[in-house]
């Protein structure tokens, strides 16, 4: 049995002859299935003792999983009852993405009788996955079989960039477990926009609804299974969950998927390191990502290891992944001790602005409201925006002048989220420590978005949670020129005290600088006098 491994043969069959009666006669003997894996160079890679009914097929780590393609390795084992192949075999074949798995049928005299041989079928309008070869006789085969996979595999790649329009290297499977149905479409297409806002390209969404999450696997295994053999189909390179993982989980997932695995904080610690430019905002990144980064340490992590660079790997997560808990928590340190010494000055900053008695405006809104867009349109500036989530995610403040000889400070905040990890809002403190000092909020809302009134809840939930909700807060309607005038006209009746503008336009600017004005200086003289 051992000769068997490394063992090369010269015919372009799936098996040769002499090889399969060797493979058939030890089989028979010690009465358990033997199995191997072959390459296409026809050399045996792997060398698989069962029992009697199945073989256990372990980690191809040396054959590692291309999206797109087929694994480089047949499977050739043999079947002792006769027993056909069934659901495992078809199973292993679509999840390892095998070039093919063949059955040999060994008589009682340990000799090969016949064989029955499976592959993966191209991407195809009848939603079949695979089909048998119709080489059945092991004595007399005809099939040029390299020539075959080449050419299938060829077929596979070319049909899934058709059929799903693959941008190689970035394509995306959205999975998400949910309660109800209720917040299902809400959180997928947020999830979509994160993935887009990461560069990510979505081939497809998947969900499910159950009342408490599979605790090794988040979704269960038979259906990580499907979803794993789906993304292999659709030459998928990231399975994307909306839920956080555990470690454990994300481990176990990883055991089973070989692709990127990444959930939800990591796709927004990748946005926010892609989008931080400034020093402060890259401190803050990295620390976020060492916080997540420490707890996955504990236990060696495929899902971690397979980050090498990419989406969900960004920053620290690629150049730290070997680095032992103690160094990180040394650096953890340092980064915090950096921070401190930036919110010093930043404190210095506002004491000065505050000193010369200069009102600040603070725009809040969830990310992809157009907060930067209406801050360059209201002071003529030039800060990068982008039709993204979080495209924004340094502070930036601007001078805005009024009549009467009057001015404010008005400062672009990063956008708010839906379930902000807690390692962000930690790292991200000192962003939202400008927020205390505004003496008014313009609350920007997305009012193109369906789920507008969602976002205006979160945003408030998360000022309720800073003990903001007491500043004054004009709520200010952006993106008017993409809405129907008669729910427009709907919306202004539901929100009788809101402004509506479009950031694109100046013209519409004129309601909201005459609220701010009024607030901040004919408001304030009133009660003062008072």
């Amino acid at each position: 049995m051992e000769k068997l491994d490394r063992k090369r043969f010269r015919t372009n069959n799936i098996i040769s002859v002499d090889l399969a009666k060797q493979l058939s006669s030890l089989s028979r003997e010690v009465n358990r299935q033997i199995g191997l894996l072959i390459d296409r160079q026809n050399e045996v890679q792997y060398v698989i003792v069962g029992d009697n009914r199945s073989i256990f097929i372990p980690e191809l780590k040396r054959f590692r999983l291309v999206p797109g393609k087929l694994r480089g390795l047949r499977l050739v084992h043999t079947h002792l009852l006769d027993e056909p192949i069934n659901d495992d075999d078809i199973t292993d074949l679509a999840m390892l993405r095998l070039d093919s798995l063949t059955a040999i049928y060994v008589d009682n005299q340990g000799l090969p009788k016949s064989m029955d041989t499976i592959y993966l079928l191209p991407p195809n309008n009848e939603g079949k996955t695979f089909d048998f070869l119709d080489d059945r006789d092991v004595y007399n085969q005809k099939l040029d079989y390299i020539e075959f996979i080449k050419g299938l595999e060829k077929e596979i790649e070319d049909k899934t960039d058709a059929l799903y329009q693959v941008n190689r290297g970035n394509n995306a499977i959205l999975v998400g477990v949910y309660k109800s149905k209720n917040d299902l479409k809400y959180a997928l297409e947020e999830l979509k926009e994160l993935a887009r806002s990461a560069g990510l390209n979505v081939l497809d969404t998947i969900y499910q609804i159950r009342n408490k999450v599979d605790s090794k696997y988040l979704v269960g295994k038979g259906k990580l299974k499907e979803i794993a053999i789906k993304a292999y189909q659709m030459g998928a390179d990231y399975i994307v969950f909306d839920n956080n993982l555990q470690p454990s989980q994300a481990r176990e997932i990883s055991k089973i998927v070989e692709l990127k695995v990444i959930d939800r904080t990591q796709l927004i610690l990748d946005i926010f390191a892609k989008r931080a430019h400034t020093d402060e905002g890259k401190l803050k990144v990295e620390l976020a990502q060492l916080k997540y980064i420490m707890p996955r340490l504990s236990v060696k992590d495929d899902s971690l290891s397979r980050l090498t660079g990419g989406i969900g790997g960004r920053g620290p997560g690629e150049t730290k992944l070997e680095i032992d808990r103690r160094r990180i928590k040394d650096r953890i340190a340092f980064l915090n001790r950096k921070l401190k010494e930036i919110s010093k000055n930043r404190f210095t900053q506002r004491k000065r602005r505050l000193q010369k008695d200069i009102p600040t405006v603070s725009i809040v809104g969830y990310t992809n409201a157009g907060k930067t867009t209406l801050i360059n349109s209201l002071t003529n500036s030039k800060i990068y925006a982008d039709n993204l989530m979080f495209a924004t995610l340094d502070t930036s403040s601007k001078r805005l002048r009024f009549p009467e000889e009057k001015e404010i400070i008005i400062t672009d905040t990063v956008g708010f989220i839906r379930d902000l990890p807690e390692d962000l809002k930690d790292a991200f403190k000192s962003t939202l420590d400008e927020l205390y000092d505004a003496d008014l909020f313009l609350h920007v809302v997305d009012i193109s978005n369906p789920d507008f009134r969602r976002h205006i809840e979160s945003v408030n939930n998360i000022l309720e949670e800073l003990n903001l909700l007491s500043v004054d807060q004009i709520l200010v309607f952006n993106k008017i020129d993409l809405l129907d005038e008669d729910i427009l006209n709907d919306i202004k009746k539901e929100y009788p005290d809101a402004v509506f503008i479009s950031a694109l336009q100046r013209k519409t600017f004129n309601e909201l600088l005459n609220k701010i004005f009024y607030i901040l200086f004919r408001k304030k003289v009133k009660n003062e006098s008072s």
